[in-house]
């Protein structure tokens, strides 16, 4: 019986502490810093290097309950150098990535999965059969928004498979946008004129990386396929 309730306890314990801390962000006014990336930025700059942890905490608690995970990563170049913004861009987004993961797989996952898009759904087998594959190519190209978080989160992929396939599949957008941020952005987080060309450019890789990863995945599927057929074959000869 107690190792009934323990599950039960942990999910409304989790339940809770989400909830309170969006409560506190709304009291603190983050939400009212993180619409506009001029003033979000400029109350990290302010802080120093509290900024840090409170850009991470922020994107961690947030992004996977509705604020765009864009408004971080394109305030951080217009705040920090390039390298510092990728990595908190990485840690911050890595981290929201893994509580929506974590929400939709052991809090509320029957509530989420009925609610996931029948366009994600398609890629059920896919998860099943390649999932490291399959999750590197989905945030290659969708990046982080909340629904993929939560249906990762319902599917049958294992969590340290999602990690490292969101890990790896972030580096490519995240890396650019970081490197890039000055040009393609001015600092109200409005697109700098001319800035399509560098997003053609990441459109272009990203298909690129996704096009590799899918002929890996069918030279796997058929390698796969041909190995029974010679186990068989095999075990027949005399």
């Amino acid at each position: 019986m107690s190792a009934r309730i323990r599950p039960a306890y942990a999910r409304v314990g989790a339940v809770v502490l989400v909830a309170a801390l969006l409560a506190a962000a709304y009291a603190l006014g983050v939400f009212e810093h993180v619409r506009e990336p001029r003033v979000f930025a400029q109350t990290l700059r302010d802080l120093g290097f509290g900024g840090y942890l409170l850009f991470v905490v922020s994107y961690t608690v947030l992004q996977p309950f509705g604020v765009p995970g864009t408004v971080f990563i394109v305030a951080a170049p217009l705040i920090w150098p390039w390298p510092t913004a990728f990595a908190l861009s990485m840690v911050g987004t890595l981290a929201a990535s893994v509580v929506g993961f974590s929400f939709a797989r052991f809090v509320a996952r029957d509530w989420v999965s009925a609610r996931i898009p029948a366009r994600l759904r398609r890629y059920e087998a896919a998860l099943a059969e390649h999932g490291f594959q399959t999750v590197f190519t989905l945030r290659l190209l969708l990046w982080m928004p909340q629904v993929l978080h939560f249906f990762l989160g319902v599917s049958r992929v294992g969590f340290w498979t999602h990690f490292w396939g969101s890990l790896l599949g972030y580096v490519p957008p995240l890396l650019l946008v970081s490197y890039l941020g000055g040009e393609l952005f001015d600092d109200a987080g409005r697109l700098q004129t001319g800035a399509w060309r560098a997003f053609a450019a990441l459109a272009g890789a990203s298909l690129v990386f996704a096009l590799f990863a899918r002929r890996f995945q069918r030279r796997a599927a058929a390698k796969g396929a041909l190995d029974p057929a010679r186990n068989t074959s095999s075990s027949t000869e005399p």
